[in-house]
């Protein structure tokens, strides 16, 4: 069927950038409906064949897709764009795609003659907003996320809006302030080692314990809150690596690729920009993030929910891939670095949010190849030989500038609410058995305590059962009747709700 609106122009002026994710065409039905992978349009409600007609059923009828949009408007006649704003000058509409030309392509050799009210380039009910930035000639307030240098966009989709209004955050900071504080310490230490290793354990790779250590106090520092810029970024590139020639003095100075083990250029999976455009755009997102006002958990706030702020600028920072090496693990660190410069979690807190990544690691891989994919068909890659790749970008800059980041966010909030049901409350629960078998255990018997901990922790995790090998292991240093006892104590300990804070 027909296409229109911004699948026409991506199809008519094969555009280098991604097409719609949901793409509009002319379908046998009587009113435009949105399903699920399209926008069916009747034929009486279909725009006619020019370039603005297209334009403006597309901002008004599917959002605003500002990659399309900065690749469409230099092919849009000027004269023709000034006729129908001086034809109907408060329209919504026409008011966003002149902003956009004069931000895009040139300032328009006109005066506009607009009265109507201010209206924001995207509709707050149907995107995450940032702040304001007001254009008076136009009326129009820029609330993206991001600048039109550089920006991210993510539509409230049911499940989006649902999360943020679940406030996640908040649930956190009560959670763990509603526990003891000496199991509140031994749950936070916890969550730094799980969230080190299984950070790691995502990049296929076991940490020796020098380097474990070494970012877990990385983890640590994220509560001080510094500014983003290339040489602290640098910092961190240069301690989460090992081998010396893979620590960087600067952003890559070289095109990078990932490879995902096929033979040839089949290999190369994913390429970031070119290191000119990579600069340009870091700059743009550092920019951006060290901007960001501390918002709050609540989804109401006129900030940026921290947890959508911490996805765009990891995910932002994995595709735009600034050094050859160790970009994953930085990219994970930095949206715990947004968490806390936004004074989302207290100092010393942490959500273990790659745990449950790891846990859920195909849905990360589709979150990443949301964009990752489609990038992809706008290089072309000749194989040298085993070493060497010849690398072509066939695309425009606008593919890597404006990104739709809804997949990155609704994946990161499901995996912050995971985090915190599952990972934390869990261990916290583990811990509050523990204790009770120990208590229990070391107020009727004289038992090493070394001993005792590791028999209690053995015992938990095997359901409230010590095996054979176990017994025999300890059979000169804890007598039965104990080891009875302990097995008797686990059991009742895990009979019984164990899940503290839990509302």
């Amino acid at each position: 069927m027909e296409a229109i609106g911004y699948a026409y122009l991506h199809e008519r002026l094969r555009l280098g950038v991604s097409p719609p994710v949901r793409p509009a065409r002319v379908r046998p039905v009587t009113r435009i409906v949105a399903l699920e992978e399209e926008l069916a349009v009747p034929m009486e409600r279909a725009p006619a064949g020019d370039l603005l007609s297209h334009l403006l059923f597309a901002l008004k009828h599917e959002g605003v897709e500002l990659a399309i949009l900065a690749e469409t408007l230099p092919q849009l006649s000027p004269e023709g764009l000034i006729e129908a704003i001086q034809a109907a000058p408060n329209g919504i509409y026409l008011r966003r795609l002149g902003y956009l030309y004069e931000a895009f392509v040139a300032r328009l050799p006109f005066d506009p003659p607009i009265r109507g009210r201010v209206v924001p380039l995207f509709d707050p009910g149907h995107y995450v907003t940032g702040p304001a930035v007001r254009d008076s000639r136009w009326r129009v307030d820029f609330n993206g996320l991001g600048s039109l240098h550089y920006c991210a966009v993510v539509r409230r989709t049911p499940e989006i809006q649902a999360l943020l209004e679940a406030e996640i955050l908040a649930k956190a900071r009560a959670f763990m302030a509603s526990l003891p504080p000496g199991m509140l310490d031994r749950a936070i230490q916890w969550a730094y080692l799980s969230e080190t290793q299984s950070s790691f354990a995502i990049e296929r790779e076991s940490p020796s314990p020098d380097k474990q250590q070494r970012f877990m106090q990385l983890l640590r520092q994220a509560h001080e809150g510094r500014a983003l810029d290339e040489s602290y970024l640098v910092e961190l590139q240069n301690s989460t690596v090992n081998n010396p020639f893979d620590k960087a003095a600067a952003f890559r100075h070289e095109q990078n690729y990932l490879h995902n083990g096929l033979p040839g250029a089949l290999g190369v999976s994913y390429l970031p920009p070119p290191p000119g455009l990579c600069d340009a755009l870091m700059e743009a997102l550092m920019a951006w993030a060290n901007a960001l006002p501390e918002t709050g958990a609540s989804a109401h706030d006129e900030g940026v929910p921290a947890l959508v702020a911490g996805a765009v600028l990891s995910f932002g920072f994995v595709f735009l891939h600034p050094f050859m090496d160790g970009n994953g693990r930085i990219s994970r660190f930095l949206l715990h670095h947004t968490l806390c410069r936004l004074g989302e979690l207290p100092r010393g807190n942490l959500l273990p949010i790659s745990v449950a990544m790891k846990r859920h690691e195909a849905d990360y891989l589709a979150a990443l190849e949301a964009f990752s994919k489609p990038a992809r068909e706008h290089w072309r890659v000749d194989w040298i030989d085993a070493d060497h790749h010849d690398f072509v970008f066939t695309g425009s800059e606008a593919l890597y500038r404006y990104w739709d980041a809804t997949p990155a966010v609704a994946f990161t909030l499901r995996m912050a609410q995971a985090a915190l049901d599952k990972d934390l409350k869990e261990e916290a629960a583990y811990l509050a058995c523990f204790d009770r078998v120990y208590r229990a255990i070391d107020s009727r018997f004289d038992v090493r305590g070394s001993d005792l901990a590791r028999l209690t922790m053995m015992c938990l995790s095997h359901g409230g059962h010590l095996s054979k090998n176990r017994r025999k292991q300890f059979r000169y240093q804890v007598p039965d009747e104990v080891l009875d006892a302990i097995e008797r104590e686990a059991g009742l300990a895990l009979s019984e709700d164990s899940h503290l804070g839990d509302s």
